[in-house]
């Protein structure tokens, strides 16, 4: 209960971001197919009881490859994209309307003691997306395979003013009433892009992308993308990031690559600082800088637990108002998640970093080094040549970084006489 109650009030303030900003969810169909895609239902209808706008787009292609078997047809692909001849051009209209019902049947269940009771909501659909075909490339004619053309911003803009979540499928329409079979990818980021939306949320069978050592990539910037997806070569994941970079660099501030096998990833990507996919943003989701006055709250929610062990020498919020210019901080999306500060030693040459800490929820990623590298940036801008720090219980992390074991007797006069016995901290230095 207390784990609830605790995520609930930290989910907060995305709660209250998130509310009035619309969102492009793409669900590919085996995401449809899935056991967990009741779940992902409840969480939709979460969202948008919790005030988001909501475009639903939603792929077909293993029903589609379930059709063509069915009827004995062979699927034909050029470029990794279906080749939509007239046989084929009927499995995809008979899978995608059949998609299409059974999501509106199961985003209009109001069953009492479940997660959809009293939600009542309504769902849209039409021709929304205009499309072109592809015509013939290599030599190869793709018949009723498209791209799209645009999206009816404007239609679909005043169905998300009545709280009504629009849905789309992988199926366009030309002006000349031709109906093309599209990518689910490419609709929702040109859905995503047109749309001028908040958020592009991709679901994809894994947890997000995994790094050469099957970790996952919490975040990118556009311009890393590239690098991955040459890596990854052809594959399923390689095309979501495309789409996450495209969207990014088209306007969507933030694109996110969810699993939709893992129960709860969207909530846990949306509502946890931490989050539970892959995020592409066009800024950095994390950011060093020097404090100001309004961080010093943040500060002392940081540094009280290692006051209070001990840790750290403990400063007052008046102290730190006063101080707060020696301060450079790393701030995570509002929070403020590690922290150090640099003291110019009076009459010497010689500066003291001082207060290096990290919340325990983010170590082990680097900040404490990224920090010690702005310190001493700082330290050298100001002409100090050496930089001093005195430590209780982190001497062998500053052992391994450079600093070597000094004494009392090595520190400047200005420093020396502050220095407290009774802590007992050993000094280490080192040159810049």
């Amino acid at each position: 209960m207390h784990d609830y109650v605790n995520w609930l009030r930290h989910a907060s303030p995305y709660i209250n971001a998130h509310r009035d900003c619309t969102f492009v969810v793409m669900l590919p169909g085996d995401g449809v197919a899935h056991a967990n895609f009741g779940n992902i239902v409840h969480d939709l209808v979460l969202l948008h009881s919790l005030g988001v706008r909501l475009v639903l787009v939603h792929g077909s292609r293993p029903q589609i490859e379930a059709r063509l078997n069915a009827r004995g047809l062979t699927p034909h692909f050029h470029r990794d994209l279906r080749i939509t001849d007239s046989p084929t051009l009927e499995c995809v209209i008979d899978a995608v309307g059949q998609l299409r019902i059974a999501i509106e049947a199961r985003l209009s269940m109001d069953m009492a003691a479940s997660p959809m009771q009293g939600a009542r909501l309504r769902i849209a659909s039409g021709n929304f997306v205009t499309a072109r075909p592809i015509g013939v490339v290599d030599g190869v004619d793709y018949h009723h395979t498209g791209e799209v053309r645009r999206i009816d911003r404007k239609g679909i803009g005043r169905l998300l003013d009545e709280r009504s979540i629009v849905l789309l499928s992988s199926l366009g329409y030309s002006p000349t009433g031709e109906i093309f079979n599209l990518a689910c990818e490419d609709v929702a980021t040109r859905a995503a892009i047109d749309l001028s939306a908040d958020k592009l949320i991709l679901y994809s069978p894994e947890q997000g992308l995994l790094d050469e050592d099957g970790k996952l990539v919490r975040e990118l910037l556009p311009q890393q993308v590239p690098a991955y997806v040459q890596r990854l070569g052809s594959n399923y994941q390689a095309e979501l990031l495309d789409a996450a970079a495209q969207a990014c660099r088209d306007g969507v501030r933030r694109t996110h690559i969810v699993s939709y096998i893992e129960d709860g990833a969207l909530l846990n990507e949306l509502f946890t600082r931490t989050g539970n996919g892959t995020l592409v943003a066009q800024e950095q989701f994390e950011s060093i800088r020097e404090a100001t006055i309004e961080d010093v709250g943040g500060l002392i929610e940081l540094i009280s637990p290692l006051e209070d062990q001990g840790i750290l020498v403990r400063r007052s919020r008046e102290v730190l108002e006063r101080e707060i210019e020696q301060f450079s901080i790393v701030e995570r999306e509002g929070l403020i998640i590690a922290c150090a500060a640099l003291y110019p030693i009076a009459d010497s040459d010689y500066g003291e970093l001082a207060c290096l800490a990290v919340n325990p929820a983010y170590r082990h990623g680097g900040r404490g080094d990224e920090l010690l590298e702005r310190i001493e940036e700082r330290a050298r801008a100001l002409g100090l040549k050496n930089l001093m720090v005195l430590t209780t219980r982190t001497a062998h992390w500053f052992r391994e970084r450079g600093f070597s074991p000094s004494g009392v007797e090595r520190l400047p006069a200005a420093r020396a006489s502050l220095y407290n016995f009774q802590r007992n901290s050993k000094v280490f230095e080192k040159p810049l």
